[in-house]
């Protein structure tokens, strides 16, 4: 998706891990309205990391501070918590989202 100058793309482990969270938002689902807020919750996730990122992704803080400055991480917040993407600014026109967690989760999968 581009909406901006730069192409976001998702690692194959990226797209796993954003099916990983919904399906975890899914089981704990329950009733109709949560399974719908688990949907909705899941579509602005991906656009805000799609849009945020092809806009202005040199903003978000560095993945770990001192090493290179391209890997980056994006928090998306949702309610009392949120999710963080790791992603890689690869070239002036390109993006790469290389994981996705939830901010209570330990660490990327």
């Amino acid at each position: 998706m581009t909406n901006g100058p730069y192409e976001v793309r998702f690692t194959l482990v990226a797209e796993q891990d954003l099916l990983r969270l919904a399906d975890f938002l899914l089981q704990r689902a329950q009733n109709l309205e949560d399974l719908h807020r688990a949907e909705e919750v899941m579509q602005i996730l991906r656009q805000t990391i799609e849009i945020q990122l092809a806009t202005m992704p040199w903003s978000y803080r560095k993945a770990a501070p001192g090493k290179r400055s391209t890997r980056r991480e994006l928090v998306v917040p949702t309610g009392s918590s949120g999710y963080v993407a790791l992603y890689e600014i690869e070239s002036r026109h390109c993006v790469l989202v290389l994981a996705v967690r939830h901010q209570l989760e330990q660490d990327y999968h």
